[in-house]
């Protein structure tokens, strides 16, 4: 942990303080000044940095200390309130296959007088009851809808939800993507038996560019390289196109969404937006319709082979004809792109933002890699 191996460093530097009587009384010579360097104690040359040499371990915690390591200072953010998790539906996911729906349970049990028949694809639906019995699982899914327990399976919803704040953040911050493991300097030899993990908030203390890949420094010489990290730089002031002090940004190259109001920042999270091929727009945008839930369902290949439908989406912003901010309870892999062109949320991060946006509130969408296609006839009507 940093605030382990800060107190290390403190913990060396406070040995060269304890220096022999014979390093003092060199002082006067040119070795003595260097070893008189040395021996200024870690508070002076943290406070009065003009009166020591920039060696040693106390010019080290000096060093940390002007990158804003020492001493560490937690980002200021606030509880969530627990209640925005919670989802009022439970969801099952069929088979690639499809499956048939049986008008009543006991026909659903003997597997007779198909109601209709679910197209093959990506498919989840919500229940309502669950029945068990001698004959097999069947669930409940509307009025007069059953479906058998052994086309579907049962899923749990993310967890994941971002950061709410109650005052700017003194730095740039993220979350790490996957297993990574930090080195002592950009792009150098890997630190031993240190690793970060998916979803584990660090905050950012200096960039650097080795070859064509940027390096961040995480914590007391710990460099992780930019790719496995998707940040977010605090900026309040109003982004082109968007007049008014409350508005959502949303970066599609870092995949990070940022709320600001009033000057500051209120919120940040990950999203997952459009795959290539189903971009999410760049632009300045209005919520023009807001939902408690939704289906959404669509194809966009000929042969329908991308077909899928999406039962009680969760708490759905539309800004942009079909595209939308919205819960996503069917993956867990937010901060990289998923979807056909909607902005996909962790449930918790869209409970809140359904909260705080109200119809005609302002969505950036950019991208500063330039990637993402600014021809308006790349896109259609966008979706889940």
């Amino acid at each position: 942990m940093p605030s382990a191996r800060l107190a290390l460093a403190w913990l060396a530097a406070l040995g060269a303080v304890l220096t022999t009587p014979r390093a003092f009384a060199q002082a006067g010579t040119a070795s003595g000044r260097q070893a008189a360097a040395y021996a200024c104690a870690p508070r002076l040359q943290l406070r009065h940095p003009h009166a020591c040499e920039a060696h040693g371990p106390g010019g080290r915690l000096a060093e940390f200390a002007q990158q804003g390591l020492l001493p560490e200072r937690p980002l200021p953010v606030q509880p969530i309130d627990p209640a925005l998790a919670y989802l009022p539906y439970l969801y099952l996911r069929v088979g690639d296959a499809g499956a048939p729906l049986y008008p009543s349970l006991e026909e659903a049990l003997a597997g007779i007088n198909i109601l209709r028949s679910i197209e093959p694809g990506y498919v989840f639906l919500s229940w309502i009851d669950r029945f068990e019995g001698e004959a097999g699982i069947v669930y409940q899914i509307d009025a007069g809808v059953f479906i058998r327990g052994d086309d579907v399976s049962r899923i749990s919803t993310p967890t994941f939800h971002g950061l709410a704040f109650e005052a700017d953040p003194a730095r740039p911050f993220g979350w790490i993507l996957g297993t990574a493991q930090p080195a002592f300097s950009p792009g150098g030899r890997p630190i031993p038996d240190r690793y970060l993990y998916r979803y584990q908030i660090v905050q950012i203390y200096d960039r650097a560019e080795v070859g064509d890949l940027e390096w961040t420094m995480v914590g007391p010489d710990e460099w992780v390289e930019g790719r496995l990290l998707a940040q977010v730089d605090p900026d309040p002031a109003p982004p082109p196109g968007v007049p008014a002090d409350r508005w959502i940004s949303v970066n599609l190259y870092e995949q990070t969404l940022a709320v600001y109001e009033g000057g500051q920042l209120r919120y940040a999270t990950l999203v997952s937006s459009g795959l290539r091929g189903w971009w999410t727009r760049p632009g300045a945008f209005q919520v023009y319709a807001k939902l408690e839930r939704d289906h959404m369902a669509g194809a966009f290949e000929v042969d329908r082979s991308d077909y899928y439908y999406l039962e009680d989406v969760p708490w759905v912003l539309y800004y942009d004809q079909a595209r939308a901010l919205h819960g996503a309870y069917w993956h867990n892999g937010f901060g990289y792109p998923r979807s056909h062109g909607c902005l996909n949320l962790a449930p918790t991060d869209a409970h809140w933002l359904y909260d705080w946006a109200e119809e005609g509130a302002w969505v950036y969408v950019w991208d500063p890699s330039g990637e993402t296609p600014t021809d308006p006839a790349s896109y259609g009507e966008g979706g889940a």
